[in-house]
């Protein structure tokens, strides 16, 4: 597997690459990390079954689309291949440490911000269906926010849930209740991180960087939300943040809501407390 790879690498790159260092690193629960070395150049590489090869391609793409804003920072792309044992992704290696320094938490929200005020789109949604975790984000695009959000990712991950026999509620009723509820919200569409949570943001050498995206078009409040779940973000990301866009007082309100998307995906892929806790926020969006 790693000759193929360094024998690709060495095509992309237009020079010999001979692994001569090989680090496996953290990389959450789905794929394989490593980073790699020839003594001078370093790549990180994520690899996985050889049938997930169009999971790294979706997220190429999202990385592509968020580093064509110049907003923030994320990883290049180097190479999206398959060998006969696996499907990999090749980025450019960027030694990180935790988003824990106030200058670089500002920083980061000031940069989030203006990736949330980037570009002009319509509609909500993305060109193509990707991924949150191993878990399809459906994507299909819609001119309203709360049809969107109700059925593409409550209704979606409650229907994936029922399918594991676990029932929270009625899922056609919950899902009219969240489109009601969101009704009265007109958000501009804007271009998201998508999987903001703490271990998916990280300081380097220039600045912070972001990484596995789940990208798509949708309420900026969806990436402010998770940054409260799962460890959450130092004060001075939002402060950085206001800075350049207010968050709305309602914010309190949706935040709740746009959360259930992220625990409902836990609870499908891990189960556990996840489904307490998911309970809990029903019931909270149940009684508000």
């Amino acid at each position: 597997m790693w000759q193929a790879i360094s024998n690709q690498l060495s095509d992309t790159l237009m020079f010999n690459f001979s692994i001569k260092e090989r680090v496996k690193m953290s990389g959450g629960d789905i794929n394989q990390c490593y980073m790699i070395s020839d003594g001078d150049q370093r790549y990180f590489v994520k690899t996985n079954h050889k049938d997930l090869l169009a999971k790294f391609e979706i997220e190429a793409d999202a990385l592509k689309a968020l580093r064509d804003t110049n907003t923030v920072h994320v990883p290049e792309v180097v190479l999206i291949s398959k060998t006969k044992e696996c499907a990999f992704i090749v980025l450019n290696y960027v030694p990180v440490k935790p988003l824990d320094v106030a200058t670089a938490s500002h920083q980061f929200g000031v940069e989030l911000a203006k990736l949330h005020k980037w570009g002009e789109q319509a509609e909500f949604g993305f060109d193509h269906d990707n991924y949150i975790g191993t878990t399809l984000q459906p994507n299909q695009w819609h001119k309203k926010w709360s049809r969107f959000f109700s059925e593409q990712r409550i209704g979606w991950q409650l229907q994936l849930l029922k399918e594991k026999k676990i029932s929270f509620t009625d899922i056609g009723r919950f899902v009219s209740l969240i489109n009601d509820q969101l009704s009265g919200h007109n958000p501009k569409p804007s271009l998201l991180h998508g999987d903001l949570w703490s271990g998916n943001v990280a300081n380097s050498a220039f600045g912070p960087v972001c990484y596995d995206p789940a990208s798509y078009w949708g309420d900026r409040e969806c990436d402010l939300a998770m940054t409260e779940l799962f460890g959450g973000f130092k004060q001075e990301f939002y402060d950085g943040y206001e800075s350049v866009l207010a968050i709305e007082p309602m914010f309190e309100y949706r935040k709740h809501i746009y959360n259930l998307y992220h625990v409902l995906n836990h609870c499908n892929l891990f189960g556990g407390a996840y489904l307490d806790q998911a309970e809990k926020l029903i019931s909270t969006i149940q009684a508000s």
